[in-house]
Formats: structure tokens, C-alpha cells, sequence
């Protein structure tokens, strides 16, 4: 017999596993209805309730009596203070009150021709008054100073001009404005402070005027040229209320501050 060849067992393998195929799409949770319009719904009452609320209480309020402020803690504020009975307020003096020093003749403003000084045979006022095309003639554009002045309601110019020394000239000029329209006064001022500190002219910033919250002088560099003497010059500027100041000086000599400071002082003081 033939000697049968044993057959060793199969080892167990596990079955394939079929393919499952793509995942079906997860299906989307239902809708809620009516969310939305809930929604709408409560905000719709938020708002008219906001509205409603507001215009009831204008309404309480436009009804009640107004609330009277508490009085004041400091009883003595009131200005003017009443006078005692029978008591009346007497008008200040004429040399006192600066307003009416203003609207009388400008001229007696003006601070005096010093002793030994003559009257300067070149200068353009007459019995002491300047007209305005005159002064705007003083500028580099006579035409639009005119204009500018005008506009600032410019009224009088009451101007005083000595000579003294040798070739001293000295000049004041009380450029008065319109009641009422002080700010020209004071524009003009600052105009003049504007441009003096330039290199051109006094190359500097000046000395306050004391006694003055906007006065300023200035003494001007020597300007030497050839052919001609050498000239010195200083000037001032300030204004009070509505009447603008201007001093100048001019010489072939040395001209020290002490001395258009003592001027400007002096015509302030009038004023």
C-alpha cells in the first residue's frame, strides 16, 4: 500500500469584508418653525416700548411745574450794589472818566511840544489834526491802507510833530476808531507788532511799554549808507480803548531806548 502524504490543515483567514460604499449624507435636523418670527416679533414690542416709555415721560414732565433753582450761597454778588436810601450815584469827574477825555479834542491829548523844540515845517497835519489820506499815505500801499482803515471805521487823527536838536524829529499820532468798533484800535496795533521785528526794520522784538498789557518800542539798527549821514530811528506802539498810538523818532545820533520809553510812558499817561 502507499504510504497517503498527510495534508496539514488550512490555517484559518478571515473573510473579506464587502466594500460599504460612500456614507449617506447626514440628513439636516428639521427646522424649527416660527423662530424667526418670534424674533422679529420681540423686537418689534422692544422697540415700541422704548418709544411709548420715552413720550410718557415728556409728557409727565411737560406737565409738572419747573423746579425753581436753589438761591445762591454768596447773597453779596449783585452788581451794582444798591445805594442807601436817598443817595445818588454822582458821574465821574471829566478828568477822570477816560471816555469822555476821548470824546472831547483829541488834541489836548497830546503830549506837549517841549521847551526849545520848533514845529516841523515838513510834516502834513494841520492845527494838529492828520487826515486819513495823509496817514495812508505813510504806508508802502497808500490805496489799500486807505481801504483797510476804512474798513476798520478809522474816525480822526489827532498829530503832533518837533523838531529839536540838530536833526532830531519826533512825532505822535492819536489814531482814533468809531465807538463802538475798539477792535479796529487794536488790529492795527497788532499789525504794526506784526511786521517791526522783521530784519528790515527794527530787527528785534522790542521792550514792553510799562503800564501798557500791548505796548512795545523799538530802537531800530543804524542805517548807514554812503553819500548820505547816518540815521537812527526808534518808535512806539500801543493802543488804550479804541485810540492807537504811534511815536517815532528819527536823528543822526544815537537814539537810546530810555528815551522812547520815557515818551511812550508819558503819552500813556495822558490817556
Amino acid at each position: 500500500m502507499e504510504a497517503t502524504e498527510a495534508v496539514e490543515p488550512a490555517q484559518n483567514t478571515p473573510a473579506p469584508v464587502p466594500d460599504p460604499g460612500p456614507e449617506p449624507p447626514a440628513r439636516p435636523a428639521p427646522r424649527r418653525r416660527g423662530t424667526v418670527r418670534t424674533l422679529a416679533l420681540i423686537a418689534v414690542a422692544a422697540v415700541i416700548g422704548i418709544v411709548g416709555g420715552t413720550a410718557v415721560g415728556y409728557g409727565v414732565q411737560a406737565d409738572r411745574e419747573p423746579t425753581p433753582l436753589p438761591p445762591l450761597n454768596q447773597p453779596g454778588l449783585a452788581y451794582p450794589k444798591p445805594l442807601p436810601k436817598g443817595q445818588k450815584r454822582t458821574p465821574l469827574p471829566a478828568s477822570q472818566d477816560r471816555q469822555a477825555k476821548a470824546q472831547g479834542d483829541l488834541r489836548k491829548l497830546l503830549l506837549p511840544k517841549p521847551a526849545g523844540a520848533k514845529k516841523d515845517p515838513y510834516a502834513e497835519i494841520v492845527d494838529g489834526w492828520m487826515s486819513v489820506d495823509v496817514f495812508a499815505r505813510t504806508f508802502e500801499s497808500p490805496s489799500g491802507s486807505l481801504e483797510d482803515q476804512l474798513s476798520r471805521e478809522i474816525r480822526r487823527i489827532a498829530a503832533a510833530s518837533w523838531v529839536s536838536g540838530e536833526h532830531r524829529r519826533t512825532e505822535v499820532r492819536l489814531i482814533q476808531y468809531r465807538a463802538g468798533a475798539f477792535l479796529g484800535a487794536r488790529e492795527y496795533t497788532q499789525g504794526q507788532h506784526a511786521y517791526l521785528p522783521g530784519e528790515k526794520w527794527a530787527d528785534g522784538e522790542g521792550s514792553p511799554v510799562k503800564g501798557s498789557t500791548n505796548g512795545r518800542f523799538y530802537v531800530f539798527p543804524v542805517d548807514r549808507k554812503a553819500g548820505y549821514l547816518d540815521l537812527y530811528e526808534a518808535r512806539a506802539v500801543f493802543h488804550r480803548g479804541d485810540i492807537a498810538v504811534e511815536i517815532f523818532i528819527s536823528d543822526t545820533k544815537k537814539i537810546f531806548a530810555k528815551e522812547i520809553r520815557s515818551l511812550a510812558e508819558r503819552q500813556l499817561g495822558r490817556l
